[in-house]
């Protein structure tokens, strides 16, 4: 089962127990982050597509760590002007780990099960 989602204004391809690497989210190490954007669902083969996303499908993942990406350079020259700039960027990033894609045959699946054990309970 895979999903993708809309984060960052980039597409991820996600799955279970996947580890993804977003731009700078603001959420603390180890809390819980949800993705509601998601714009494809694969579940067994069957597919489902949003218009422009799939209803009552959520991507739940964990923050593992922030960091900083490596260093790159960008330099700019105009050849026989003597024009020379060089700057270098690290682009701030969110580690995350994909602990589950929650869909509504899930949802009623667990409901059904857990109403299944109280009326055996009783």
């Amino acid at each position: 089962m895979y999903a993708i989602i809309e984060s960052c204004g980039k597409q991820y391809k996600v799955a279970e127990g996947d580890v993804v690497f977003f731009e700078k989210l603001d959420t603390e190490e180890g809390k819980k982050v949800t993705f509601d954007k998601v714009i494809l669902v694969s579940e067994e083969g069957k597919v489902q597509v949003g218009n422009p996303y799939v209803k009552g499908v959520k991507v739940e993942g964990k923050v593992v760590s922030h960091g900083k990406a490596k260093k790159i350079i960008v330099f700019k020259m105009k050849a026989k002007k003597n024009y020379r700039r060089k700057q270098g960027h690290r682009q701030p990033y969110t580690k995350v780990e994909i602990t589950g894609i929650k869909t509504v045959a899930k949802k009623t699946a667990a409901k059904a099960k857990a109403e299944a054990t109280e009326k055996v309970e009783a």
